[in-house]
């Protein structure tokens, strides 16, 4: 599969969005989360046997550049949205996980024309609906209780970075997900409210055994979108698209819009 490496001066040259594009057929724009793209290259090559596949870096990720005024999540969605006219692709699947999912979700409000469905993994960005009950913050955790954490297999999938370059790696990929989601922390309060406004067919799968953003997380995720399909990936944490990309994979094929 060819895969074309590529930067594009977007919002009056005043931000360069470095993204991964390969593949032919329906267009699949694929968003990571604060682990960063690594984290969905896995599912972004399968899709790509046999789609269009947009992998974007957040900016700010990865060492890339980080404009001032792109500091939250709407920023993101508006960067999304703006690519997708710059590339002129029509009939796209959102797929996004974690803080990915919220973009996807963000962008699906705003009933943008060139997006056909959505598919959010684990998505963060609404509240947990209790008081007493937060968002796990991964960064606050020690290694092995972070592993834990988001994964349902952690000795063989929860592997931390080793060399100081890939610990800097994490913690500035870290920083700038603190930039887009920090205050409050991983969600916005009005987001759960505003998903009843949500017209674009969904699908939501979930790893039954995260800790981070539970299933009953996702399944409130869920029930706020109108039509929304949701179905709980088992032998699965935070991302579901690693420890189960076959099921994964399926759900979304078999899932037609």
């Amino acid at each position: 599969m060819n895969s074309s490496h590529q930067k594009l001066a977007l919002f009056a040259d005043t931000l360069t969005l470095s993204y991964e594009k390969f593949g032919e057929g329906r267009p699949y724009l694929v968003l990571h989360g604060g682990a960063g793209p690594q984290s969905i290259n896995g599912l972004a090559a399968a899709l790509g046997s046999g789609g269009h596949v947009i992998v974007p870096i957040h900016p700010g990720f990865n060492g890339t550049p980080r404009p001032e005024w792109c500091k939250r999540i709407s920023d993101l969605a508006s960067v999304y949205l703006a690519l997708l006219e710059a590339l002129d692709v029509h009939d796209v699947v959102v797929v996004g996980n974690s803080v990915g999912g919220w973009i996807a979700a963000e962008m699906a409000l705003r009933h943008a024309s060139r997006i056909a469905g959505i598919v959010l993994l684990n998505a963060a960005g609404i509240d947990t609906g209790s008081p007493t009950s937060q968002i796990a913050d991964p960064m606050q955790m020690a290694p092995a209780e972070r592993a834990a954490a988001a994964f349902y297999d952690p000795a063989r999938y929860g592997i931390m970075p080793t060399t100081p370059d890939a610990v800097a790696a994490m913690i500035a990929n870290q920083q700038t997900l603190r930039v887009y989601a920090g205050d409050p922390f991983m969600h916005d309060p009005s987001l759960h409210g505003r998903l009843s406004a949500l017209r674009v067919p969904t699908l939501v799968l979930w790893g039954e055994s995260d800790r981070i953003v539970d299933l009953a997380y996702g399944q409130r995720f869920a029930a706020a979108i109108p039509g929304a399909s949701f179905v709980g990936v088992p032998e699965a944490g935070h991302f579901p698209q690693i420890e189960q990309l076959d099921i994964v994979l399926a759900a979304i094929r078999e899932w037609r819009v």
